[in-house]
This record gives C-alpha cells, structure tokens and sequence, in this order.
C-alpha cells in the first residue's frame, strides 16, 4: 500500500530479533518525530534513540519515510479503534458519549503519537491521504449513516454526523495537541484534567444529543 516496508516485514516469518529491533526502531522513531516533525528529523538521529549505528538500522528500513509511513499506518489503525467500537445497536447517547471518552483515552496514553498525526495532518497528509480517503473514510461514512440513523428515528436530537465527528475529534485530541498549554493554563489543576475533561465533555455532548435539545 505504502510502497515502504520495513524489511523484517517481507518475511512471512520474522526472527524474534527481527521484531525486537523493529519495535525498538519505531518507539525511537516515535519520539523524535513527535520532537522535531518529518521534515526536521533524521534517520541519524532515530539510530542515536534507538542506541543503533546507522547501518544497523538501515538494515531494517530503508528510509526514514519507510518508518514515518508504517508509524502512521498503525497509529490511524489505533486511531479509529474507538469509532470501530461505536456499536448501532446500543444507546445512542451512551454510544456516542463513550466514543468521547475512548477517544479522550487515547490522548491520555498517547500523546506522542497524536501530535505525529497532526504533524502529518497539517502538512497535508501527504503521507496518508490513501487511508484517510480510503479506510477512515468509509468508517466515518459508516458511522454517520449510524448517527443518522439515529437522529431520523428521534432517539437523539438532529445533529449533522460528520459534524459531530469532526467536533470530537476536535475537543478531545486538543488535550493530547496542546497538552502543554492546557497544563500551564490549569495550573494545579492539570492533574485532573483528564478527569475534569471527561466529565464536562461528557455533560456537553449528552445535554447536545438528547432529543429536547432539538
């Protein structure tokens, strides 16, 4: 898909080594990336992270973009985990506002990771413009036809779909995108805000969605 693998990859059956070193590599990479963006990071300075000479490395990948793209494809993959879970069959209102909350998760644990995406995002997403036009795509078709769903039958008030989507993904990576600016804005309070984030994030999208507020 991508054009770049990493060469422990092309084996069907990679060696424990293999897959140790791999992972080592994209955790270094992850770091650095996150750090200086794409275009500010080097494959000499993801081999230095990783406690790597270079040659061992390139050994592995071909390429700094060959990391920056498997990187990306498993981040987006862990990305849409949460809408993936939004289930059509439950309450629409404690389905929508868990999708919140799971995706607030994730900013949590993954900050590095949400600000690589970002990165990418803001400079066009050269790099996944293929899976964000092709497998988020339709995921996020598929779940707005869900809320859509949802919306015409009454269960929740009328809401655009991909509105809704877009504002979640808005106001909960915010805490992962610019973590350090809502830290020092909260002060003492930044080591609840998490907690803080959930509970108003959670009151705000369900006092939007119950079907009075339309």
């Amino acid at each position: 898909m991508w054009g770049f693998l990493a060469r422990a990859a092309e084996s069907k059956t990679p060696t424990r080594i293999q897959r140790e070193k791999t992972g080592l590599i994209l955790k270094a990479a992850l770091e650095v990336f996150s750090t200086y963006g794409f275009r500010g990071s080097t494959i000499d300075q993801i081999a230095t992270e990783a406690g790597l000479s270079k040659p061992n490395l390139l050994y592995y990948f071909d390429s700094k973009e060959a990391i920056h793209a498997l990187l990306l494809e498993h981040l987006l993959d862990t990305w849409l985990d949460p809408l993936r879970a939004l289930d059509p069959k439950g309450d629409p209102v404690s389905e929508i506002t868990g999708y919140v909350i799971r995706k607030l998760e994730l900013s949590r644990d993954y900050p590095r990771e949400s600000r690589l995406f970002a990165n990418e995002i803001l400079q066009g997403a050269p790099r996944v413009m293929g899976l964000i036009k092709g497998p988020l795509k339709t995921l996020v078709d598929n779940r707005a036809a869900v809320i859509s769903d949802w919306s015409k039958s009454g269960r929740i008030a009328d809401v655009d779909p991909y509105h809704l989507i877009f504002s979640i993904w808005a106001t909960t990576q915010h805490y992962a995108d610019f973590d350090s600016q809502v830290s020092a804005v909260l002060g003492d309070a930044a080591e609840r805000r998490f907690e803080a984030a959930a509970d108003y994030l959670t009151t705000l999208f369900t006092k939007m969605l119950l079907p009075s507020a339309g």
